[in-house]
């Protein structure tokens, strides 16, 4: 039987996994699909510090630290680069926000640049457009491959003893007396001491029954990937408003986004089809990235896929154990930003699942805080 099982089988889980093995305990995941199927696939896959609440800006930076070093830690390739990001503004009214995020950045003493005219940010950028009138500019910040990220993480945490299996869905998390004392699956029982829920939009439907309430917004994204094309751009880009992102992989191809949108579907019945961008989602992206980035126009689209999103209400995630059920751990919620933050989110919720101190400030990533929510906040970005 594992100390612990892990349900959901993203960049969350399976860091998760890796920072619990490699400390000695017996843990499983149990993935209803395959690992990355979810947001830790379709994701940008962006690691950044810039644009980050003020709350979740030491997590960003901590794990930017601990990605210099992970391809090494975990012995495979994530194809992390830290070429930068900048954030751009189209519009005057944008100008002001850019500004404002470069100073409230600045009075926490993080390393970020306004770049005050197109000139500047072209110097930095060359391939940006002249539409742009103004950028923010944070050096430090990079991307790495979901698909190869989420693989290492599987692979470094089997090493040191965990299991992980997929197409292994959770139908309910087991308690006896307040307690956790495993999971219902579609493969049977499974006795754990402690369970730790990292099921993105599914965690609403397995909380529920302990009478536990995540308030979810799910949110559909449109993804797009080119052909490969020579060197473009180093950074990764976002706009003021969010409503399209983008970088260049290390194999030359582009991979954009447009902004988040609303998905009528049910969670509980997601597939990726049910989640195909049409056909005006797919122009709207071309048109977004080809204003800030010209050169998009010209290149070939090799795939288009969509992903969900796990919205809360003020866009910050989960990461809590005082849930009222002893041995249940709630990492979900990331609001399509967690996926940078994915190595130093499997040290916290390893430590939460142990009962270990963290190093980090938790508080605002409480269950507890929704109490009473009503409504949610716009997503200033993800990736």
């Amino acid at each position: 039987m594992p100390d612990i099982a892990v349900i959901g089988g993203g960049i969350t889980g399976l860091a998760t996994a890796y920072e619990l093995a490699r400390r000695g305990h017996a843990v499983t995941v149990l993935e209803a699909r395959r690992i990355g199927a979810m947001a830790s696939g379709w994701t940008l896959g962006g690691v950044r510090q810039s644009g980050r609440h003020p709350a979740e800006l030491p997590l960003a930076r901590a794990a930017v630290e601990r990605w210099a070093g992970l391809d090494a830690e975990l012995g495979a390739e994530t194809q992390y680069r830290r070429g930068g990001n900048v954030r751009l503004a189209r519009t005057e009214a944008e100008v002001a926000v850019i500004r404002a995020l470069v100073a409230e950045h600045r009075a926490l003493g993080f390393d970020i640049e306004f770049l005050a005219d197109n000139a500047a940010v072209r110097a930095v950028a060359p391939a940006i457009g002249p539409a742009v009138l103004a950028a923010s500019l944070c050096p430090t910040d990079g991307h790495a491959d979901p698909d190869r990220t989420t693989s290492a993480y599987r692979q470094a945490a089997e090493r040191h003893g965990a299991t992980v299996r997929e197409g292994v869905s959770v139908r309910a998390i087991e308690t006896a007396a307040g307690r956790v004392t495993g999971v219902a699956t579609s493969e049977g029982r499974i006795g754990a001491d402690r369970v730790v829920l990292a099921a993105g939009i599914h965690a609403p439907e397995l909380l529920g029954p302990l009478g536990l309430d995540l308030p979810l917004r799910v949110m559909q994204v449109s993804v797009l990937q080119t052909v490969p094309v020579p060197p473009l751009l180093a950074q990764v880009f976002g706009v003021a408003n969010a409503d399209c992102a983008g970088r260049q992989q290390a194999d030359g191809r582009l991979r954009v986004t447009n902004g988040v949108g609303p998905w009528p579907g049910d969670p509980a019945r997601w597939s990726p089809d049910a989640v195909q961008p049409p056909a005006a989602a797919v122009g709207d992206v071309i048109a977004r990235v080809a204003q800030v980035l010209p050169a998009f126009a010209d290149i070939p689209v090799a795939r288009v896929w969509g992903g969900l999103i796990d919205l809360t209400p003020d866009a910050l995630p989960v990461l809590d154990a005082a849930t009222g059920v002893d041995g249940l751990v709630v990492a979900a919620g990331f609001s399509g930003h967690g996926f940078g933050i994915g190595p130093i989110t499997g040290e916290i919720v390893a430590a939460l699942a142990t009962g270990d101190e963290t190093r980090f400030d938790l508080a605002p990533f409480a269950l507890s805080r929704f109490a009473g929510t009503t409504g949610h906040a716009a997503l200033t970005l993800h990736g």
